[in-house]
């Protein structure tokens, strides 16, 4: 069974920048579309931002131009580079298939607080 694995989140303050990362255990990541989600509190599970099999992206409005998406394909990982982070970016993060969604990871906590 393909396992994804977040790490990478922790408490900063605005402004601030973090790399997530994310470890899928699959024996290779061409042809698939790998996205990122977050949780914020008390709130639903949202979209972020996908990194498609071609190569293209796209992002959630709030996050356009702040964050980027990309893909190791030799490490079979996904990252997801948060710049000028803000207190609304607080949530857990998490990475999984854009279509057919895998079972969810713990995600990673991410805490923009000043």
């Amino acid at each position: 069974q393909v396992q994804l694995v977040e790490s990478g989140g922790g408490v900063v303050q605005p402004g601030d920048s973090l790399r997530l990362v994310c470890k899928v255990s699959i024996k290779s990541l061409s042809g698939y579309a790998m996205a990122w989600y977050r949780q914020p509190p008390g709130k639903q599970r949202e979209f972020v931002a996908v990194h498609n099999s071609g190569g293209d992206t796209n992002y959630a409005t709030s996050v356009k131009g702040r964050f980027t998406i990309s893909k190791d394909y030799p490490q079979k990982e996904v990252y997801l580079l948060m710049m000028n982070l803000k207190p609304e970016d607080t949530a857990v993060y998490y990475c999984n298939f854009f279509n057919n969604p895998r079972p969810w990871g713990q995600g990673t906590q991410v805490t923009v607080s000043s």
